[in-house]
């Protein structure tokens, strides 16, 4: 008997607390982190804002918009450690039972298209790498299933596959620029390019710079909640997600701008390194891609109550194989603006909930009668999601940081005007610190 509870029982806790025996260190959790960060589609987000805007313009909505993702990821990185729970399972104590199967489903459901996304992206560089037109099928179903092995392992695994790919990566994204400024001639050359690309407003370059890692973002307590304290979850969230994110941002757009040419992959043909950016993009959309995967699964066990993320990891993979067979890579603009729009306000609620509701002290979700919908946050997360929605259609300051404001601001304004909205909790629960 005990060897088949071996079998089914989830060592990652995807539906506890993770407790302090399995907490890790700064090294190990920004290596996960910064494994998610580095992720060369990213530099296509860049190149795209890049050849819209040129150098100067580029650089500020880099700057602006990574500060707003780093911050935000941060601060959920911090309730994921004090808590040790998943964001579904916060979104459980912020939206209730079935608000948290909303959440379960934006959250995982946008992890799995990223990793569609991802796994076509491969295919594309493989296909063009090769001068192979007719091969992209059989690209994207073969890296789709080999990334979705390792994800099944965990953590442990996601750590191992980062530390071969940062390194990496970090090389690539310090040789496009070199090379950018080396075909512009200078520094000052390139500042002088003009945009290449149809004009695009600050507020959709914000929104898709955000847009990048806006899911991921909000899952990060996936990760932080196995850090052994706060500080350490803060440093390793804003050191991926500010730094790491803007460094992979940095590199599309300068070589999009020296090569007047959005497309990344198009960039990697003319400046000549197409093999080793093959190697090195190959392995980095690996790390990214075990975390989007590791993310659908534990949505998944929160969704239909089961320990066991595995199932719905490998359930996941092959939806995904599907998407990025039929050209998910296609609609990688339009999905980043609707990431940024939908998921920050979520995490808005959560934070919100968290300070004000909670007043940073959770109870134990097994001292927790949970309610079916706390209708006061679901409000709230409806209205930061609209604030972030119409300022961004009518081009009206920073849209993903308007609606992680309003939705957090707008939790106990909402639960003043709906009264008695909160769950059932025994007296004597211990709490999450």
């Amino acid at each position: 008997m005990a060897e088949n509870n071996n079998q089914i029982i989830d060592k990652d806790y995807p539906l506890d607390h993770v407790p302090q025996s399995a907490r890790v260190g700064l090294l190990s959790l920004s290596a996960v982190l910064l494994g998610c960060t580095f992720f060369s589609p990213t530099m296509v987000a860049g190149g795209q804002v890049a050849a819209s805007f040129g150098l100067n313009r580029f650089l500020w909505a880099m700057i602006v918009g990574n500060l707003i993702l780093g911050i935000y990821v941060a601060v959920m990185a911090v309730i994921g450690t004090k808590t040790g729970l998943t964001s579904v399972l916060l979104s459980r104590y912020t939206l209730g039972l079935g608000g948290a199967k909303w959440a379960g489903f934006l959250l995982g459901g946008t992890q799995l298209g990223w990793y569609a996304v991802s796994s076509a992206y491969v295919a594309e560089i493989f296909v063009r790498a090769f001068n192979m037109p007719n091969s992209y099928l059989f690209w994207a179903i073969f890296w789709s299933l080999v990334m979705g092995f390792t994800a099944v392992y965990g953590f442990k695994a996601m750590e191992i596959v980062s530390y071969v790919a940062i390194p990496l990566i970090l090389i690539l994204t310090i040789w496009v620029p070199i090379l950018g400024v080396k075909e512009a001639g200078s520094w000052a050359a390139l500042s002088a390019i003009q945009p290449s690309a149809e004009p695009m407003a600050m507020t959709t370059a914000l929104t898709i710079i955000v847009g990048t890692f806006a899911s991921m973002g909000t899952q990060v307590t996936n990760w932080s909640r196995f850090a052994k304290n706060a500080t350490i979850s803060f440093i390793a969230a804003l050191l991926a997600f500010f730094i790491g994110n803007g460094i992979m941002v940095f590199a599309g757009g300068i070589g999009a701008i020296a090569f007047q040419q959005g497309d990344i992959v198009e960039v990697f043909l003319k400046m000549g390194i197409i093999f080793w950016a093959l190697i090195i993009l190959t392995i980095n959309i690996w790390t990214t891609n075990d975390a989007a995967a590791y993310a659908f699964g534990v949505a998944g066990s929160e969704f239909f109550n089961k320990e066991n993320k595995r199932p719905y990891i490998i359930g996941g993979v092959l939806i995904a194989t599907v998407l990025a067979a039929t050209g998910a890579y296609n609609f990688f603009i339009p999905f980043l603006v609707g990431l940024g729009i939908f998921i920050p306000p979520l995490g808005g609620t959560i934070i919100g909930d968290y300070l004000f509701v909670w007043k940073t002290k959770m109870p134990n979700l097994k001292d927790v009668e949970f309610k079916t919908f706390r209708v006061a946050n679901i409000a709230a997360y409806i209205i930061g999601t609209g604030a972030a929605y119409f300022t961004n259609k009518y081009g009206i300051g920073i849209p993903p940081l308007q609606g992680i404001i309003v939705a957090g601001l707008m939790v106990p304004v909402m639960n003043a005007v709906i009264k008695n909205d909160g769950h059932n909790v025994k007296t004597d629960s211990s709490i999450q610190a």
